[in-house]
């Protein structure tokens, strides 16, 4: 290889041999001919060679991606010089137009590819779509140059290539006659793309492929009217042309200023004088502002000053400027300081799509023109087709809808909706200046109807179904649309709302109620507001206009209708399963997923409340909000009145209207207002809003001296954004209290009866291993094979003290009896961790198995740190059967019938008392106040609750039946029955009177106080000789356990009289009892009054300790084989029962074998 070779093949950037066959092809095609005096001349196989071209366009570059034979065409001239002279040899009025339409349907399958957008990810660039897309973009702005300013309607030959095709009825159209349709579309989209390149440079004038050259020429050569066409009969004669239309409407309206589009000329110019002024007023300023500090050619040496600072450093500032004045000084020192930012990864977005919605484009007069008429039509007649079938294929997701098809919807919507307010204040002028009254019209109630396609609901759903979408993926150009177009169909329902047809205010009113009543579009717009970051000032506009816009909307409509519902949803996980609870219903119950799975799936219910504006609006008062704001208030200088107003508003409606200033208080947004007002490069004194600024800021200013002055540390959070409790703590001087409420008790949970305990436990294993808590079952594993260790430990070692004391001390068979009656200590079930103990509170599942295999639970049912236990009367033997039910189930989990689970057989237990309180017909013995108001003659908790004596009376009754032989008529029984109310109701006002009215003597009675004293002291004796261990002496005769069981009889049909005597004593002490006596799940405590002892077991897991001794010839109060039956007639009663009196029996046990007990007061009980 030579080296001339060698730079040949290095500098040559596509392949010789690509470029070869495309070259010829090319030269194939057709040329000038001199005879024909310099006419165009197809070849011979021109058909083939242009087909031949497409099919390398397709293989090579489309398949490829290599871009060689677009480059190679572009060299070789194609497009300018065969293309279009292909189609401009085809005129109108040739009779034989087979030929040529063929032909010209074969270039526009040539153009189309080579017109097409060049847009290529980043990750699929290649070394030739870097060395190929400058060329192209460059080679592409000179396709559309020489169709523009041809000489010939090649535009309108393109049409003319489709037209026969357009003609057939949809239904009867074949493939290729649709794909010649959308050829043309599409050719007509890509003339509408291109645009001059942004970063390579042009030899020709941009404005010969501008906008405005676009359009006059969509003008000249009908290009609107098939536009026009295609539009309107969207839906009957088009289907799939759709998203076409959309995307060339879109880049001919894009960035055009629609105000300005639909002034008259006259206010036109005066519009563009006064910007011209405008401009000219803040370079003026700008230059003014500069020249009071520019360097001159004689004050830029020589001065040199030393600023001294508080910390008694110096520091060196140059230059005459900055004599004179302090501030000068330090704004000098201010503009030296250099801050090296560190530099961080920027996210690559493309500039021009970020701002391709707000980038402005100017018109030329005649542009303006047609491009107004355009629109004007469009809208009379096309606007409701066109949107209503892309609204559906949108909806549908079909195949031809693009990501960008959604947004180009949106924002077209909102160019649309504001070119038609424009235009009804265009004629509102025109009929002002004519002198016309403004009564409502057929132009005007028609004007409304031509947008209805975008005003109902189904573009709200989407529209709303959109935005949230474009937010969860972060896609910020999406959402400017979609954020643009609510605004403008807002601006649209108010300007319906303010126009003089009943009927459109009618429809404003829906509309309204519709957009207002959801509470998701409230928090949309507020999380809108609050998130942005760095997405562009295009959308930092879109986004602040929709916020005040909004708002402002809103507060009118709730002022007008003031008792104004919205649906709010929140999140609820177990409110169903509640209100079936409440409700009693057991199969709803049943139906409900387990707490894991109900958080996971959790369920939005929907509810209607009251709307309450300040409520909303005080959603705006955060930090994050300020902060959007406060970024936009930062471009002030670019910022056109409306926006300053806009930001104006805001922040008066935040420091005044809501008192919330304390947000504004910050160093960097003082600073902005300072700025803008004082300077430097403040707002120019003759703008309108500089006023209503300046006065704001003062205010702000007032407030923040006053409130430094009252909270001097102010001065330290000025450096900060403010937090709920720190803006609480200034405004108020104290930090803001919190009171936690108490964790609730789960519902508790029961197996359904009719099934043994074994097949219990398994379907409270089942439940567990269901919801994948495979821990939870091996930690009552541990602690049952702890808890039976323990107990047979336990058990092994009181057998042998009892065979030791037998063979040693010859003890009797009654003291064998009552040392083997003596009951193991209870254990404690300690949590091996805290999720363990939370869950022992909290899952009602596990709290279910503990209960089935014999744990106990103490305390309160809302307390969370309650202990369990395991009780004395389970012995090894059924800890050790219980554990191997656990495990068995575990092993091989229990099958039901009919396709049934385990939850299927729990129930609530709550649920199933009130269900069954429901259905329980033996209503004998319930008196009603009669009244029928429901209101009780004394509240719950007053007198003592004792067990229903109703069998006995029943028994009673059928005794008296017999006796007497005859039933009592219907009659009889009535005044029985009113006898038995009213003697019943006597009894019920004699227990409210005695309870609410008393002697005020009976609070100073001195016979009480000395009884009460005496039971003191003798209490305290009895204590102290049981702690000594000498005998105890009783004080009174001895009671026998039928006496005891009489007397609590007796006592239960006392009066209330006799009961608050003897429950003034209500300092007793109380003894919690988890004895040898203490049944396992029917005695929890037991009230010991002043007359009674009692020996306790400590709630421990440890061996029993020795206690004092006590003598052994004492006598018992009850014999040592008292049996279960007998310890369960025992009453277990409240701390503030009536029955505190009642004499509970007692053992004395030998000296040997009493165990310690502990005493508590009333409140530790609690």
């Amino acid at each position: 290889m030579s080296l001339d070779d060698w730079v040949y093949s290095t500098n040559d950037t596509v392949d010789a041999e690509v470029r070869a066959h495309v070259y010829s092809l090319v030269t194939a095609v057709g040329g000038t001919s001199a005879e024909l005096d310099g006419r165009y001349v197809l070849g011979d196989d021109a058909l083939a060679c242009l087909k031949d071209l497409k099919r390398w366009l397709s293989l090579y570059d489309t398949r490829l991606k290599r871009l060689d034979v677009a480059r190679c065409i572009a060299e070789a001239n194609l497009v300018k010089g065969d293309l279009l002279e292909i189609l401009a040899l085809w005129h109108e009025a040739d009779s034989d137009t087979s030929l040529r339409a063929k032909t010209a349907s074969s270039c526009l399958e040539l153009l189309v590819p080579l017109t097409w957008p060049i847009e290529i990810e980043d990750i699929e660039f290649k070394v030739n779509h870097h060395r190929h897309m400058p060329f192209l973009q460059l080679a592409q702005a000179g396709y559309k140059r020489d169709i523009l300013q041809h000489e010939s309607n090649i535009l309108r030959t393109i049409v003319r290539v489709g037209l026969p095709a357009m003609a057939v009825p949809m239904r009867e159209r074949n493939p290729r006659e649709e794909g010649i349709i959308r050829l043309v579309l599409y050719f007509l989209r890509n003339i509408a793309v291109i645009a001059p390149p942004r970063d390579t440079p042009m030899d020709t004038d941009e404005a010969e492929i501008s906008r405005s050259a676009t359009i006059d020429t969509f003008h000249s050569q009908d290009i609107f009217q098939l536009l026009l066409t295609v539009s309107s009969s969207m839906g009957d004669e088009f289907s799939t042309q759709d998203v076409i239309i959309l995307e060339i409407l879109f880049h001919l309206l894009k960035g055009v200023d629609v105000e300005k589009l639909f002034m008259e000329e006259q206010t036109l110019a005066h519009e563009n004088t006064n910007e011209f002024k405008a401009l000219l007023q803040k370079e003026k300023a700008m230059l003014a502002g500069y020249a009071r500090h520019a360097p001159t050619r004689h004050n830029r040496f020589g001065t040199m000053i030393w600023v001294k600072r508080d910390d008694d450093k110096v520091s060196t500032v140059s230059g005459q400027d900055v004599l004179g004045k302090a501030q000068q000084s330090i704004l000098h020192m201010d503009k030296s300081k250099k801050w090296n930012k560190p530099r961080r990864g920027t996210k690559k977005t493309d500039e021009r799509v970020q701002n391709e919605f707000d980038t402005q484009t100017r018109l030329t007069s005649s542009a303006r023109k047609h491009l107004r008429r355009f629109v004007e039509e469009f809208l009379d007649s096309a606007f409701n087709p066109l949107f209503m079938h892309v609204r559906k294929a949108i909806e549908r997701e079909t195949d031809r809808v693009l990501k960008i098809h959604s947004r180009q919807y949106f924002y077209l919507i909102s160019w649309f909706l504001q070119a038609e307010v424009a235009r009804r204040k265009r004629e509102k002028a025109k009929a002002a200046a004519a002198g016309k009254k403004s009564t409502p019209s057929a132009s005007e109630d028609e004007s409304f109807a031509l947008i209805a396609s975008v005003m109902d609901q189904e573009t709200f759903i989407l529209l709303n179904r959109y935005m949230q979408r474009s937010e969860d993926e972060k896609q910020w150009q999406d959402l400017n649309a979609c954020m643009k177009c609510f605004t403008q169909i807002l601006l649209m329902v108010q300007e319906m709302s303010d126009s003089l047809g009943e009927d459109d205010q009618e429809i404003a009113e829906n509309i309204q109620n519709r957009i207002f009543y959801e509470e998701t579009t409230h928090d949309r717009i507020v999380t809108i507001l609050r998130n942005y970051k760095d997405q562009g000032l295009g959308y930092l506009d879109a986004c602040t206009e929709l916020s005040h816009v909004f708002v402002r909307m809103l507060e009118r409509y709730s002022k007008q209708n003031v008792d104004l519902q919205v649906r709010s949803k929140r999140r609820a996980r177990r409110k169903r399963k509640a209100r079936a609870e409440v409700e009693g219903d057991l199969d709803a119950v049943q139906d409900q997923v387990s707490d894991g799975e109900d958080i996971r799936e959790a369920q939005r219910t929907a509810t209607e409340r009251k709307f309450d504006f300040t409520r909303f609006a005080a959603r705006f008062t955060t930090q994050s909000c300020i902060n959007t704001f406060v970024s936009f208030t930062k471009f002030y200088n670019d910022l056109s009145l409306e926006q300053l107003k806009r930001c104006h508003r805001f922040f008066y409606r935040v420091a005044f209207k809501l008192e919330s200033s304390m947000l504004l208080f910050r160093v960097d947004i003082l600073h902005l207002f300072n700025k803008m007002i004082k300077g430097p490069e403040n707002l120019d004194p003759e703008l309108p809003i500089f006023k209503e600024w300046e006065e704001l800021v003062k205010q702000i200013f007032k407030r923040a001296i006053k409130k430094i002055q009252e909270r001097p540390e102010l001065v330290v959070e000025m450096l900060f954004s403010k937090i709920p409790t720190t803006m609480y703590y200034l405004e108020h001087g104290y930090e803001r209290e919190i009171v936690k409420r108490a964790p609730r008790a789960p519902a508790e949970l029961e197996v359904k009866p009719g099934m043994e305990k074994a097949d219990q436990i398994g379907v409270a294993v089942s439940i567990l291993v269901d919801q994948t808590k495979m821990d939870a079952i091996k930690w009552v594993k541990d602690v049952l094979q702890s808890a039976t260790s323990e107990r047979e430990a336990w058990e092994a070692e009181n057998q042998a003290r009892a065979t030791a004391n037998q063979e040693t001390s010859g003890s009797t068979e009654g003291e064998n009896s009552n040392d083997q009656g003596l009951k193991a200590p209870s254990i404690v079930v300690k949590p091996d961790n805290d999720q363990r103990r939370i869950a022992m509170f909290k899952d009602n599942k596990l709290r279910l198995l503990m209960k089935l295999v014999g744990f106990e639970r103490m305390g309160l049912d809302d307390d969370i740190e309650a202990t369990w236990i395991i009780p004395s009367d389970l012995s090894s033997e059924t800890l050790n059967e219980n554990l191997n039910l656990v495990r068995k189930f575990e092993a091989e989990l229990p099958t039901y019938e009919d396709g049934k689970s385990a939850e299927d057989f729990v129930r609530s237990k709550a649920a199933a008392a009130r269900k069954r309180a429901e259905y329980d017909d033996d209503s004998d013995g319930i008196v009603s106040d009669g009244d029928g108001d429901g209101e009780l003659l004394f509240e719950p908790g007053g007198p003592t609750k004792r067990k229903s004596d109703a069998l006995e009376e029943l028994k009673k009754r059928r005794r008296k039946r017999n006796r007497h032989g005859e039933e009592p008529d219907d009659e009889e029984k009535a005044k029985r029955a009113e006898m038995r109310r009213e003697r019943e109701r006597e009894n019920l006002e004699k227990i409210k009177s005695a309870k609410f009215i008393h002697d005020s003597d009976d609070e100073s009675d001195e016979e009480r106080d000395r009884a009460f004293f005496a039971r003191e002291e003798l209490l305290r004796l009895k204590t102290g000789r049981l702690a000594s261990g000498r005998p105890v002496k009783e004080s009174g005769p001895k009671k026998r356990k039928a006496d005891v069981e009489g007397n609590k009889r007796k006592k239960r049909r006392k009066s209330v009289d006799s009961d608050d005597e003897e429950g003034s004593d209500g300092n007793s002490d109380d003894v919690v009892n988890i004895s040898s006596d203490s049944s396992s799940s029917e005695e929890d405590n037991v009230n010991v009054d002043s007359e009674e002892e009692t020996v306790d077991t400590p709630l421990s897991s440890q061996q029993p300790v020795a206690t004092p001794a006590v003598d052994e010839d004492e006598p018992l109060k009850e014999p040592p084989t008292k049996t279960r039956a007998a310890s369960e007639d025992t009453e277990m009663v409240d701390v503030d029962e009536d029955d505190e009196d009642d004499d509970i029996p007692m053992r004395k046990d030998r000296r040997r074998n009493v165990r310690a007990g502990f005493v508590v007061n009333e409140s530790d009980s609690e």
